[in-house]
């Protein structure tokens, strides 16, 4: 390259950083109104095929590709879903399947749940955080007294608050028939004892020289943050048995119950609450439906459909459902053919997401794939594109820089939200 050659093409770098200067201006950066997210995880792959992209039927017998079973229609015309997703269908108004939605991971279930919850590739030299976490990390909780991140079902690094350290991290439970155990204190410790032991604590704090050391302030914050929430005020949250047994019933079984349990900490005050539904005892492999794991999946379905709607239902009826944000995701589809056992294998290029309430213009289906499901052919949306797209409905700026030390990290892989729900 001569020099005329390199001015001519520093000039035009210089002048595409420029434009992209003036399109990341304020102005131009799309801000929901949207308080809270639950993000509902169903961990496996949700066949997109069979539940909210139906197409044609197929024949898992005669191995001929297609849905596993027939479509219904919407509140929302020409919008379909699969037949065991009734619940849903009618309340299709306050909803938007993003259809479209892609990534490169195929084959390892741990590198696709890794992206569909930090938005990016595995890297040897950063760990990203969650979008939990960094949703926690720029808008804090809702109310005081409350985590800003709760997960309810089994801890994972993929959830977890990477470089934002541990002031970012979240708080679980495995079971919604009582709170957090590191939460409860232990019998005998009655509430005098735990004064002393918090003015011991203080003593001790306060003895020590002032340090800037990152990893010890995350420490004390955690400290401070489980103090706060061990008391009687926040741990009434989990008591379920305060609501009406028939709107428990209306939620139904475990997972249901965990997105009543995601309601009531919507309520009070969590910012960030992922529910995991990939309880596998309802067909032995949950979503992950190979081989003869497909024969009970609509139970699956019906379970989710049923949980789903009467939280959209709730969230209405307490006046949150738009104000929450909730959110349906998975690590990747399954392609339309069958294998050898009448089960679906995995498919990334192609699935879906839902997004429901949030104060977004919905529109029922958003993007589209071709006639098996198969690969996009109209709007796709990639993950960063999803993740941009929530950090929007909550507020917050999809084209901020967080921090890695000192090194800048853009807060989404490039995402840009997708507007039509903006409008």
């Amino acid at each position: 390259m001569n020099r005329r050659q390199f001015l001519t093409t520093a000039g035009a770098m210089l002048g595409a950083r420029v434009l992209n200067s003036h399109a990341a201006t304020p102005s131009a950066v799309l801000r929901g109104k949207a308080e809270h997210v639950i993000s509902i995880w169903l961990g496996g792959g949700m066949s997109q095929i069979d539940t909210f992209d139906p197409k044609v039927l197929g024949d898992p017998k005669n191995k001929k590709a297609g849905a596993y079973y027939a479509s219904i229609p919407t509140a929302v015309p020409g919008v379909s879903v699969c037949e065991h997703l009734s619940g849903m269908a009618v309340q299709m108004e306050r909803v938007t399947i993003l259809r479209s939605v892609h990534h490169d991971v195929i084959d390892e279930h741990a590198a696709a749940t890794n992206r569909m919850h930090t938005g990016r590739p595995v890297s040897g030299t950063v760990t990203y955080p969650s979008l939990g976490s960094v949703i926690a990390h720029e808008r804090g909780a809702a109310a005081e007294g409350a985590p800003p991140y709760v997960v309810i079902g089994y801890p994972n690094a993929t959830r977890g608050p990477g470089f934002l350290g541990a002031k970012a991290g979240y708080l679980y439970l495995t079971e919604t028939g009582r709170g957090p155990a590191g939460l409860s204190q232990p019998e005998g410790v009655t509430a005098s004892r735990q004064s002393r032991r918090e003015r011991f604590l203080a003593n001790l704090q306060q003895s020590q020289s002032r340090t800037d050391d990152a990893r010890l302030l995350d420490y004390d914050a955690a400290i401070a943050q489980s103090l706060r929430l061990s008391g009687p005020g926040f741990n009434r949250v989990f008591q379920l048995d305060e609501e009406q047994p028939s709107l428990r019933s209306r939620y139904g079984g475990e997972f249901g119950q965990r997105c009543l349990l995601a309601r009531r900490l919507v309520e009070r005050g969590t910012r960030f609450i992922e529910v995991s539904h990939n309880l596998n005892f309802l067909n032995g492999s949950g979503w992950d439906v190979h081989n003869t794991g497909i024969l009970k999946q609509h139970e699956l379905i019906r379970e989710l459909d049923a949980a789903l709607s009467a939280l959209l239902t709730d969230l209405a009826d307490r006046r949150l459902l738009d104000k929450t944000l909730v959110v349906v995701t998975t690590e990747f589809g399954r392609p339309p053919e069958f294998d050898s056992g009448g089960g679906r294998g995995h498919q990334g290029k192609a699935f879906s997401c839902v997004l429901a309430g949030g104060g977004l213009s919905h529109c029922g289906a958003y993007g589209q794939t071709d006639e098996f499901s198969k690969k996009v052919v109209q709007d796709p949306v990639s993950v960063p594109d999803l993740f941009a797209t929530i950090h929007a409905a909550v507020g917050i700026d999809y084209t901020r820089n967080l921090y890695d030390g000192d090194r800048p990290v853009p807060i989404t892989d490039g995402g840009t939200p997708v507007a039509r729900l903006f409008a």
